[in-house]
């Protein structure tokens, strides 16, 4: 799965710390995530996306080979 969190990041401005503590996880969840490592949970995606009010699937795509 594909992501864009860290350009959304950079948008808002804020850190991974500063993320992961608005959405209630570690800042290496969200560095796994940003890297392609770890497939966040429906919960986490949708936090995600409503913390930059964006819809799910304008951060998230599915990759060609999932």
């Amino acid at each position: 799965m594909k992501n864009n969190v860290k350009v959304q990041r950079a948008i808002a401005n804020i850190t991974q710390a500063e993320l992961a503590e608005k959405i209630g996880v570690s800042r290496q969840t969200i560095n796994a995530i940003e890297a392609g490592k770890y497939v966040p949970s429906t919960v986490l995606a949708l936090k995600i996306s409503k913390l930059f009010e964006k819809p799910v699937n304008e951060i998230f795509e599915l990759d060609t080979d999932d």
